[in-house]
């Protein structure tokens, strides 16, 4: 099974860029051009786990800051002007999308939990 599928399935269904993350940080697959440090990928999985943490200071991922929107055990959604992200956890991955103004919030967080039940079907 190639982990980039699941990420260019991301960018297919209008996400700027996408990544596929293990639990303890591993990048799985990621979009060209991503890069996320250790740092900003602890501060999101910790989120899930912390969902007030997040909730009040936001999250900086790929250089950005963003005003978390939504967070729980299961996802976060932030935003930052008409750009955001949606992390959606598996029981072994984190689905990461980033959107542009192109694509609704509705649609990406639709999007990224699809991709991300898709995985929990699969046991992952």
């Amino acid at each position: 099974m190639s982990w980039q599928t699941y990420v260019d399935n991301l960018v297919g269904h209008g996400f700027a860029k996408g990544v596929l993350l293990g639990h303890n940080g591993a990048v799985w697959a990621a979009s060209a051009g991503l890069t996320l440090s250790g740092p900003e990928v602890a501060a999101l999985t910790g989120g899930f786990n912390s969902p007030n943490s997040v909730l009040q200071s936001g999250v900086t991922l790929a250089g950005t800051k963003y005003f978390v929107i939504k967070a729980d055990n299961r996802s976060i959604y932030g935003k930052q002007g008409n750009t955001g992200f949606c992390a959606v956890k598996t029981g072994q991955a984190v689905v990461l999308g980033f959107y542009s103004e192109t694509l609704t919030p509705g649609n990406a967080s639709k999007a990224a939990e699809g991709v991300a039940d898709y995985l929990i079907n699969l046991s992952y």
